[in-house]
């Protein structure tokens, strides 16, 4: 790429080059369960004793015993793998080949009760009867807000009266923070975008119009003469329209709170956790 076509592209836009990072793709799965399962970051999975942390409360506050539990975006089972020796039953779903490989691997060596699921969110059968269904981590944010919308509709669909989703998501503020970092750069012998060493160049944009930020990440590698491009896009919404989303899918927000300490000083403000309820009919 020439150096000019670079510099004259403009500002990544949100939803661009799919919106996502290829989260599907075997090799880019592989690398990313190297990052979910490293403990010197935050930024694919939380470490180990935060979701220790984590699910000691929700075990302790929000589910019944013996709960049956659906985990949208479960990643390698750290969650549902710790809730399973608490008692639970758990169901997974991820978009990663390489994650739900070793979270089915260590449940069956362990003889956890989980079963996980290699599906899209947004074409995946979530089943029914469910007591609680997890979305953690601001996964909910990395969707169209159509596509959020019907998310919602589909998990107040997979659970039984009186059970409870836990949405775990950004705050708006969070979100344009995401928007307006400063460009950076990095080289890497192998990394996330690639095992051979490569460059990448990250730039980020915040939308107000579509109260979206977008992050691209630009990654050259020698011997090719253009670079792969992908955009990250996180979606903002503000109290009121969690609440308005919430109600038009028929769950019932019951609880809100500042997700951990920990998410707090490492994702830059802070994750909400909302609890909501599918009421009795």
């Amino acid at each position: 790429m020439d150096l000019r076509e670079l510099l004259e592209r403009g500002r990544p836009e949100p939803w661009s080059h799919g919106g996502k990072i290829p989260w599907h793709e075997p090799g880019f799965s592989a690398r990313m369960l190297h990052e979910h399962l490293s403990q010197t970051h935050d930024l694919a999975s939380r470490r180990s004793s935060k979701i220790d942390a984590q699910v000691a409360w929700l075990d302790r506050e929000v589910l019944p015993d013996g709960a049956r539990i659906l985990d949208l975006g479960c990643g390698p089972g750290f969650y549902t793998s710790r809730l399973a020796k608490h008692g639970h039953r758990c169901v997974g779903i991820d978009f990663s080949p390489a994650a739900i490989d070793y979270a089915t691997s260590e449940a069956t060596t362990k003889l956890l009760d989980c079963t996980y699921v290699l599906g899209d969110l947004r074409t995946s059968d979530f089943g029914s009867e469910f007591d609680v269904v997890l979305f953690l981590y601001g996964e909910f944010n990395t969707f169209r807000p159509q596509e959020a919308a019907e998310l919602l509709r589909r998990i107040r669909a997979s659970l039984k009266p009186g059970g409870h989703v836990v949405l775990e998501v950004h705050t708006e503020e969070q979100v344009r923070g995401l928007g307006t970092a400063a460009p950076s750069w990095y080289v890497s012998d192998h990394g996330l975008f690639g095992d051979e060493p490569h460059l990448c160049l990250i730039d980020c944009e915040w939308c107000p119009g579509l109260r979206a930020s977008a992050e691209r990440f630009t990654v050259f590698r020698g011997g090719r003469s253009k670079p792969d491009t992908h955009v990250c896009t996180t979606q903002a919404y503000a109290d009121s329209e969690y609440d308005r989303l919430l109600d038009s899918s028929g769950l019932v927000s019951i609880q809100r709170r500042v997700s951990s300490a920990d998410a707090q000083a490492d994702a830059g403000g802070g994750l909400l956790m909302i609890t909501a309820e599918a009421p009795a009919p």
